[in-house]
């Protein structure tokens, strides 16, 4: 028999990160629901697990209502974010739910924070972004900020980003192709993607990285307060490409025709990584703080592979929440988790370079 035993609903189960976060929940004791539009999927993954499923699509706000009924807490893993947020939070909010997602687009971020009154009236937590963008990089961010209180600039470079992506990521990506952005004095600011370079070390001393668009330019400003932040990712000859492709003809791939064209590849994509690549691969995350004095600290943070780090992440946050560990509006990682909430995972370690 299906046991509902924890009120926790994964929306979007039967997708690449839906299927590894209801993995990982299931390893820590919890039995969610499964839920997404896909019926057929829906049953036949719900079967395998002894799990209950429902069904729903995000343009019927009955059927939400319906589909949130005795649950207490979201996963919403069905991007992009930018279509699929917006009703998901507008039926949390009309049933009481505390809303969490995997999200690292900028702009869904920025919405959600712009509801966080509409949250607290109704007593429920908002926490976009509790996959691998953004808790460990949002959590390093925090960090920093308990060395140097008064930093005023942020600077964040990854390293291990894959090109194997979701289909719901590649979706993503087609939206933002010309979406550069970093904070200026508090201001998101456009900045042409890959029109920045910085050296950051990941662990074999300094490598040139390009600024690209992460939650964290909008995270990372709610947690720390700091009003002058940019990210960057690792250089490579395919990043370098892509992002010179999105500098140049960005304003082109935006146009409807391209946008369908685009999310049309995406669909035939593979998932995902495979479970061999994901166990192989690893993540750095570099951070670097000063402020106006020009004290300046550098952390870095080593984890699993991204999608392997979301699935581990935001189980976890969402068992915590079932425990009652919540505070109501909206609210990033490291506010209500700590800085320190990443090193609790397998294979996640921090040091302190400066």
């Amino acid at each position: 028999m299906p046991d509902t035993s924890n009120p926790l609903l994964i929306y979007g189960a039967t997708g690449y990160s839906g299927r590894l976060i209801t993995v990982a929940a299931l390893a820590r004791g919890l039995r969610p629901l499964l839920a997404g539009r896909d019926a057929a999927r829906l049953a036949t993954m719900a079967e395998a697990a002894c799990l209950e499923h429902r069904v729903a699509t995000l343009d019927d706000a009955r059927g939400l209502d319906v589909l949130l009924r005795d649950v207490r807490a979201v996963i919403h893993t069905a991007g992009p974010f930018s279509s699929t947020s917006r009703p998901m939070v507008d039926a949390c909010l009309r049933t009481g739910v505390h809303y969490l997602d995997i999200t690292g687009e900028i702009p869904v971020i920025e919405a959600l924070a712009s509801r966080d009154a509409e949250a607290r009236q109704r007593g429920i937590m908002i926490m976009p972004g509790v996959g691998f963008d953004v808790v460990p990089s949002d959590c390093l961010a925090a960090h920093l900020v308990r060395r140097i209180p008064s930093a005023t600039r942020l600077a964040i470079g990854i390293s291990g980003l894959a090109a194997d992506v979701t289909r719901g990521s590649a979706k993503t990506l087609a939206e933002t192709a010309d979406y550069g952005v970093v904070r200026r004095e508090g201001t998101i600011t456009r900045v042409p993607l890959g029109s920045l370079e910085r050296n950051f070390d990941y662990g074999e001393g300094p490598r040139a990285s390009l600024n690209v668009s992460w939650g964290d330019v909008a995270a990372a400003y709610y947690s720390t307060g700091i009003p002058n932040i940019e990210v960057y990712a690792q250089d490579s000859a395919l990043l370098r490409a892509v992002l010179m492709t999105c500098r140049y003809f960005g304003w082109l791939l935006r146009t409807a025709p391209w946008q369908v064209w685009l999310k049309a590849q995406a669909d035939v994509l593979a998932p995902g990584p495979s479970d061999e690549v994901r166990a192989t691969r690893r993540t750095i995350i570099v951070a670097e703080v000063e402020d106006h004095r020009g004290r300046r600290a550098t952390s870095r943070l080593h984890g699993p592979e991204a999608y392997t780090f979301t699935s581990a992440t935001a189980s976890a946050i969402a068992e915590r929440v079932l425990a009652g560990d919540v505070e109501v509006g909206f609210q990033t990682p490291s506010r209500i988790y700590g800085s320190d909430f990443p090193l609790q995972f397998p294979g996640v370690s921090r040091e302190d370079l400066e």
